[in-house]
Protein backbone atom coordinates (compact mmCIF):
# COMPACT_ATOMS: atom_id res chain seq x y z
CA UNK A 1 0.00 0.00 0.00
CA UNK A 2 1.70 2.99 -1.56
CA UNK A 3 1.11 6.50 1.27
CA UNK A 4 0.93 9.73 0.18
CA UNK A 5 2.12 12.03 3.04
CA UNK A 6 1.05 15.61 3.55
CA UNK A 7 1.28 18.10 6.48
CA UNK A 8 -2.36 16.35 7.28
CA UNK A 9 -0.46 12.67 7.66
CA UNK A 10 -0.28 9.84 5.80
CA UNK A 11 -3.10 9.77 3.46
CA UNK A 12 -3.39 5.98 1.60
CA UNK A 13 -3.89 5.83 -2.04
CA UNK A 14 -6.65 3.95 -3.34
CA UNK A 15 -5.68 4.68 -7.22
CA UNK A 16 -2.77 3.64 -8.86
CA UNK A 17 -2.63 7.63 -9.37
CA UNK A 18 -3.87 11.08 -7.58
CA UNK A 19 -5.05 13.87 -9.74
CA UNK A 20 -5.22 17.15 -9.75
CA UNK A 21 -8.59 18.78 -10.20
CA UNK A 22 -8.96 22.46 -11.96
CA UNK A 23 -12.50 23.96 -10.53
CA UNK A 24 -11.84 27.52 -11.07
CA UNK A 25 -8.59 26.63 -9.26
CA UNK A 26 -6.85 23.23 -9.11
CA UNK A 27 -7.79 20.41 -6.81
CA UNK A 28 -6.08 17.12 -5.21
CA UNK A 29 -7.93 14.75 -3.74
CA UNK A 30 -7.76 13.27 -0.77
CA UNK A 31 -8.94 9.72 -1.57
CA UNK A 32 -8.30 10.25 -5.38
CA UNK A 33 -11.72 10.37 -6.20
CA UNK A 34 -13.71 12.53 -7.46
CA UNK A 35 -16.09 15.16 -6.28
CA UNK A 36 -18.05 17.10 -8.77
CA UNK A 37 -19.99 19.65 -6.45
CA UNK A 38 -17.55 22.67 -7.07
CA UNK A 39 -18.17 25.10 -9.61
CA UNK A 40 -15.52 24.90 -12.41
CA UNK A 41 -13.54 27.77 -14.53
CA UNK A 42 -15.83 29.33 -17.20
CA UNK A 43 -15.81 30.06 -20.94
CA UNK A 44 -18.02 32.67 -22.44
CA UNK A 45 -19.68 32.46 -25.95
CA UNK A 46 -17.23 35.78 -26.90
CA UNK A 47 -13.50 36.87 -25.95
CA UNK A 48 -12.99 38.77 -23.15
CA UNK A 49 -13.43 42.57 -22.89
CA UNK A 50 -9.91 43.91 -23.97
CA UNK A 51 -9.01 46.33 -21.00
CA UNK A 52 -6.00 47.40 -18.75
CA UNK A 53 -7.59 45.44 -15.82
CA UNK A 54 -7.59 41.89 -17.60
CA UNK A 55 -4.92 39.75 -17.38
CA UNK A 56 -3.29 38.62 -20.72
CA UNK A 57 -4.38 36.99 -22.86
CA UNK A 58 -6.89 39.12 -22.94
CA UNK A 59 -8.90 38.05 -25.66
CA UNK A 60 -8.99 34.83 -24.80
CA UNK A 61 -12.81 33.38 -23.76
CA UNK A 62 -11.66 31.33 -20.60
CA UNK A 63 -11.79 33.49 -17.69
CA UNK A 64 -8.55 34.25 -16.30
CA UNK A 65 -6.95 31.46 -17.97
CA UNK A 66 -3.26 32.36 -17.15
CA UNK A 67 -4.38 32.67 -13.28
CA UNK A 68 -5.86 28.76 -13.45
CA UNK A 69 -2.86 27.39 -15.43
CA UNK A 70 -0.30 29.11 -12.53
CA UNK A 71 -2.94 27.54 -9.93
CA UNK A 72 -2.10 24.13 -10.99
CA UNK A 73 1.80 24.73 -11.80
CA UNK A 74 1.70 26.13 -7.87
CA UNK A 75 -0.37 22.69 -6.44
CA UNK A 76 1.61 20.49 -8.74
CA UNK A 77 5.61 22.06 -7.62
CA UNK A 78 3.51 21.81 -3.93
CA UNK A 79 3.09 18.17 -4.25
CA UNK A 80 6.17 17.68 -6.54
CA UNK A 81 4.46 16.06 -9.89
CA UNK A 82 6.57 16.71 -12.37
CA UNK A 83 5.31 14.56 -15.00
CA UNK A 84 1.98 16.90 -14.53
CA UNK A 85 4.26 20.17 -14.56
CA UNK A 86 5.79 19.28 -18.04
CA UNK A 87 2.03 19.29 -19.50
CA UNK A 88 1.16 22.53 -17.96
CA UNK A 89 4.13 24.45 -18.60
CA UNK A 90 3.14 24.55 -22.16
CA UNK A 91 2.51 27.90 -23.88
CA UNK A 92 -0.74 29.11 -23.04
CA UNK A 93 -1.70 29.06 -27.00
CA UNK A 94 -1.29 25.03 -27.05
CA UNK A 95 -3.24 25.09 -23.66
CA UNK A 96 -6.07 27.02 -25.16
CA UNK A 97 -6.16 24.55 -27.87
CA UNK A 98 -6.44 21.49 -25.93
CA UNK A 99 -9.77 22.94 -23.76
CA UNK A 100 -10.98 23.94 -27.08
CA UNK A 101 -11.15 20.27 -28.43
CA UNK A 102 -13.67 19.77 -25.38
CA UNK A 103 -16.23 22.49 -26.39
CA UNK A 104 -19.56 21.66 -28.04
CA UNK A 105 -20.63 25.28 -29.33
CA UNK A 106 -18.42 27.58 -28.93
CA UNK A 107 -21.33 30.02 -29.13
CA UNK A 108 -22.66 29.16 -25.90
CA UNK A 109 -21.08 29.62 -21.85
CA UNK A 110 -19.57 26.71 -20.30
CA UNK A 111 -17.69 25.58 -16.61
CA UNK A 112 -14.59 23.28 -17.35
CA UNK A 113 -12.56 20.93 -14.99
CA UNK A 114 -9.65 19.84 -16.08
CA UNK A 115 -8.30 16.64 -14.27
CA UNK A 116 -4.28 16.01 -14.63
CA UNK A 117 -3.20 13.24 -13.01
CA UNK A 118 0.51 12.48 -11.65
CA UNK A 119 1.54 11.43 -15.06
CA UNK A 120 0.43 14.13 -16.72
CA UNK A 121 -2.52 13.02 -18.37
CA UNK A 122 -5.57 15.81 -18.80
CA UNK A 123 -8.81 15.39 -19.49
CA UNK A 124 -11.84 18.10 -19.73
CA UNK A 125 -15.41 18.09 -18.32
CA UNK A 126 -17.68 20.34 -20.18
CA UNK A 127 -21.11 21.64 -18.51
CA UNK A 128 -23.45 24.58 -19.57
CA UNK A 129 -23.64 27.26 -17.20
CA UNK A 130 -26.24 30.32 -17.28
CA UNK A 131 -25.32 33.83 -19.16
CA UNK A 132 -24.09 36.50 -16.95
CA UNK A 133 -23.34 40.22 -17.48
CA UNK A 134 -19.87 40.44 -18.42
CA UNK A 135 -19.23 43.05 -16.58
CA UNK A 136 -19.32 40.67 -13.72
CA UNK A 137 -16.02 39.13 -14.44
CA UNK A 138 -14.42 42.43 -14.22
CA UNK A 139 -13.31 43.98 -10.61
CA UNK A 140 -15.80 46.34 -9.15
CA UNK A 141 -15.56 49.86 -9.59
CA UNK A 142 -17.38 53.07 -7.55
CA UNK A 143 -19.54 53.20 -10.43
CA UNK A 144 -20.64 49.33 -10.62
CA UNK A 145 -24.09 49.03 -10.48
CA UNK A 146 -25.55 47.48 -7.28
CA UNK A 147 -26.04 44.02 -8.86
CA UNK A 148 -29.86 42.61 -8.47
CA UNK A 149 -29.07 39.64 -7.13
CA UNK A 150 -27.47 39.85 -3.30
CA UNK A 151 -25.89 36.89 -1.82
CA UNK A 152 -26.28 35.94 1.61
CA UNK A 153 -23.08 35.40 3.58
CA UNK A 154 -23.45 33.74 6.68
CA UNK A 155 -20.23 32.20 9.44
CA UNK A 156 -19.48 28.94 9.88
CA UNK A 157 -19.94 28.17 13.34
CA UNK A 158 -16.87 25.09 13.28
CA UNK A 159 -13.40 25.69 12.27
CA UNK A 160 -11.32 24.09 9.78
CA UNK A 161 -6.84 23.55 10.14
CA UNK A 162 -5.58 25.03 7.37
CA UNK A 163 -3.16 22.83 5.06
CA UNK A 164 -1.88 22.44 1.77
CA UNK A 165 -5.12 21.29 0.95
CA UNK A 166 -6.83 24.53 1.92
CA UNK A 167 -3.97 26.60 0.18
CA UNK A 168 -4.93 24.76 -2.98
CA UNK A 169 -8.17 24.27 -3.64
CA UNK A 170 -8.47 20.34 -3.64
CA UNK A 171 -11.60 18.15 -4.18
CA UNK A 172 -11.02 16.88 -0.09
CA UNK A 173 -14.22 18.60 0.07
CA UNK A 174 -15.72 17.14 3.52
CA UNK A 175 -14.66 20.02 5.36
CA UNK A 176 -16.50 22.67 3.31
CA UNK A 177 -19.56 20.47 2.62
CA UNK A 178 -19.91 20.26 6.17
CA UNK A 179 -19.62 23.91 6.64
CA UNK A 180 -22.37 24.81 4.16
CA UNK A 181 -24.87 21.93 5.26
CA UNK A 182 -24.51 23.54 8.81
CA UNK A 183 -25.60 26.99 6.76
CA UNK A 184 -28.25 25.49 5.77
CA UNK A 185 -27.18 25.44 2.02
CA UNK A 186 -28.19 22.83 0.39
CA UNK A 187 -27.92 23.61 -3.53
CA UNK A 188 -25.38 24.69 -5.41
CA UNK A 189 -27.89 27.09 -7.23
CA UNK A 190 -28.51 28.83 -3.82
CA UNK A 191 -26.82 32.21 -3.87
CA UNK A 192 -25.52 31.96 -0.22
CA UNK A 193 -22.47 31.23 1.03
CA UNK A 194 -20.95 30.70 4.18
CA UNK A 195 -16.87 32.11 5.38
CA UNK A 196 -15.20 29.21 6.87
CA UNK A 197 -12.92 30.33 10.00
CA UNK A 198 -9.44 28.93 11.13
CA UNK A 199 -9.00 27.80 15.01
CA UNK A 200 -7.60 31.22 15.73
CA UNK A 201 -11.10 32.86 14.48
CA UNK A 202 -9.59 34.13 11.27
CA UNK A 203 -11.97 33.94 7.94
CA UNK A 204 -10.03 31.97 5.52
CA UNK A 205 -12.39 32.51 2.94
CA UNK A 206 -15.95 31.41 1.31
CA UNK A 207 -16.52 27.65 1.04
CA UNK A 208 -16.77 28.77 -3.09
CA UNK A 209 -15.35 32.13 -2.86
CA UNK A 210 -13.08 34.47 -2.09
CA UNK A 211 -14.45 36.67 0.33
CA UNK A 212 -14.03 41.28 0.63
CA UNK A 213 -14.87 43.44 2.99
CA UNK A 214 -14.85 47.29 3.36
CA UNK A 215 -12.57 48.50 5.94
CA UNK A 216 -10.97 51.64 7.26
CA UNK A 217 -7.39 50.74 6.26
CA UNK A 218 -4.60 51.37 9.17
CA UNK A 219 -1.89 49.61 7.66
CA UNK A 220 1.33 51.20 8.33
CA UNK A 221 2.56 53.48 5.45
CA UNK A 222 -1.12 52.97 3.34
CA UNK A 223 -1.63 54.80 -0.03
CA UNK A 224 -5.30 54.54 1.11
CA UNK A 225 -5.81 56.07 3.99
CA UNK A 226 -9.92 55.74 4.06
CA UNK A 227 -11.86 52.81 3.52
CA UNK A 228 -10.58 50.41 1.58
CA UNK A 229 -11.99 46.45 0.46
CA UNK A 230 -9.94 44.11 2.04
CA UNK A 231 -9.28 40.44 1.87
CA UNK A 232 -7.83 37.39 4.54
CA UNK A 233 -4.33 36.68 3.86
CA UNK A 234 -3.07 33.45 2.76
CA UNK A 235 -1.58 32.88 5.95
CA UNK A 236 -5.19 33.22 7.59
CA UNK A 237 -5.45 29.57 5.34
CA UNK A 238 -7.79 30.04 2.64
CA UNK A 239 -7.27 29.53 -1.10
CA UNK A 240 -4.42 31.44 -3.29
CA UNK A 241 -7.97 32.15 -6.02
CA UNK A 242 -7.29 33.55 -9.42
CA UNK A 243 -10.15 36.36 -8.86
CA UNK A 244 -8.42 36.79 -5.46
CA UNK A 245 -5.13 36.91 -7.70
CA UNK A 246 -7.07 39.43 -10.07
CA UNK A 247 -8.52 41.32 -7.75
CA UNK A 248 -5.04 41.86 -5.80
CA UNK A 249 -2.88 42.72 -8.83
CA UNK A 250 -5.24 45.43 -10.24
CA UNK A 251 -5.69 47.47 -6.43
CA UNK A 252 -9.22 46.42 -5.66
CA UNK A 253 -7.86 45.07 -2.69
CA UNK A 254 -5.77 44.67 -0.10
CA UNK A 255 -4.68 41.80 2.51
CA UNK A 256 -5.44 42.01 6.28
CA UNK A 257 -7.01 39.92 8.95
CA UNK A 258 -10.25 39.33 9.11
CA UNK A 259 -11.54 37.97 12.33
CA UNK A 260 -15.45 36.54 13.10
CA UNK A 261 -15.45 39.25 15.69
CA UNK A 262 -14.81 42.06 12.87
CA UNK A 263 -17.84 40.92 11.11
CA UNK A 264 -20.61 43.03 11.53
CA UNK A 265 -24.28 42.06 10.93
CA UNK A 266 -25.78 43.32 7.29
CA UNK A 267 -22.38 44.98 6.28
CA UNK A 268 -21.91 44.95 2.40
CA UNK A 269 -19.16 42.62 0.71
CA UNK A 270 -18.13 41.16 -2.09
CA UNK A 271 -17.50 37.58 -3.37
CA UNK A 272 -15.38 36.20 -6.83
CA UNK A 273 -14.87 33.06 -8.32
CA UNK A 274 -13.75 31.60 -11.28
CA UNK A 275 -17.40 30.66 -12.56
CA UNK A 276 -19.39 33.85 -11.59
CA UNK A 277 -16.88 36.76 -11.40
CA UNK A 278 -17.79 38.73 -8.64
CA UNK A 279 -20.86 39.02 -6.37
CA UNK A 280 -22.09 41.41 -4.30
CA UNK A 281 -23.58 40.12 -0.56
CA UNK A 282 -24.54 40.85 2.71
CA UNK A 283 -22.73 39.32 5.95
CA UNK A 284 -26.13 37.76 8.29
CA UNK A 285 -24.73 36.61 11.43
CA UNK A 286 -28.15 35.75 13.15
CA UNK A 287 -30.26 32.78 11.44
Amino acid sequence: MTLLTTNLGPIERTRPCPQLHLQLLCHLSRSFHPFDTTPTFRRGPSRNADTDSYPAPAQSPYYLLPYHRDRLISAAHHFKWASALDFLQQDLESFEEFLDASIPDRDKPWRLRIVVDCNGTASVDVNPTAAIDPLNLLIPSPYTDTQSTIWQVYVDSQSITPSGFTTHKTTARDEYTAARMRAGISSPMETSEVLVVNPDGEIMEGSISTPFFRRRNILKNADKPGPVWMTPPLTSGGNAGTTRRYALTHGFCVEEVITRADLVDGEECWLSNGVRGFMHGVVVLSQ
